[in-house]
């Protein structure tokens, strides 16, 4: 990484100097030299980031505007900063692997995924999902831990999860699962009612979480609405009865 090395290279070289030529004793110039390390990494790390964010900035309003495969390749050009500063390449992965699933490229999307920053929670549980649809529920379990381990106070990694246990016939799992999101969330409603409905046998019901979970395409808006058509029509034949 260009930032650890060129902080380090600074450091060492005001280190040496100190010692070398002005007689410094070892521990002062090797404060010296940590402070010049500091200061370098994180001016180069600001430097960075506010390029990369100004890069992921420009492809957020390309995928507001429904522009997904530019959106993409500007995201791809953030590549070039993953040498100076950790993290970066599994970021720019993330955010790839995202708007290619949200556009449905599910093969595409998969090898980003699978790169993806392990606290990027959206990205985890795409992966899960991906994993689960290739019936691989070994490594299903693994990404929806990374999930629900990087987003403990988000209600929705936890449901995500015990709904794809539940799709693989891991009734009990999805319980266990449930009731762990509570700990970490506890009073929330939605878990709560997913909850008591696996208890009693019943399907979990995800609409409450909005349009958040329909980003995961595990069930399509359409369908919520012909239940809902479906069953305004049944009330209007009753009344004309």
């Amino acid at each position: 990484m260009y930032n650890l090395l060129i902080s380090l290279f600074s450091s060492t070289a005001v280190t040496l100097a100190m010692i070398k030529f002005s007689g410094q004793s070892p521990w002062v110039s090797g404060l010296a030299g940590l402070v010049v390390f500091t200061v370098a990494y994180v001016l180069i790390m600001r430097v960075v980031m506010k390029r990369f964010g100004a890069l992921m900035e420009e492809a957020q309003h390309d995928v507001q505007a429904n522009r997904a495969d530019r959106a993409v390749q500007v995201m791809k050009s953030a590549f070039k900063y993953s040498p100076w500063q950790l993290f970066v390449k599994q970021q720019v992965n993330a955010q790839i692997g995202s708007v290619l699933y949200l556009k449905r490229d599910f093969s595409a999307a998969l090898p980003y995924l699978e790169q993806a920053f392990v606290r990027h929670w959206v990205a985890m549980c795409m992966l899960g999902i991906s994993y689960m649809k290739k019936n691989k529920h070994k490594k299903m379990a693994e990404a929806f831990e990374k999930a629900t381990s990087g987003a403990k106070k988000e209600p929705l990694s936890w449901a995500i999860y015990a709904h794809c246990l539940e799709k693989t016939g891991e009734h009990a799992k999805a319980v266990d699962i449930l009731e762990k999101g509570l700990t970490k969330n506890a009073g929330d409603e939605s878990l709560s009612e997913n909850l008591e409905l696996l208890q009693a046998g019943k399907k979990m019901k995800m609409k409450s979480f909005g349009d958040m979970w329909y980003q995961f395409h595990l069930e399509k808006p359409g369908a919520i609405i012909k239940k809902q058509t479906k069953a305004m029509t049944g009330r209007r034949k009753m009344v004309r009865r």
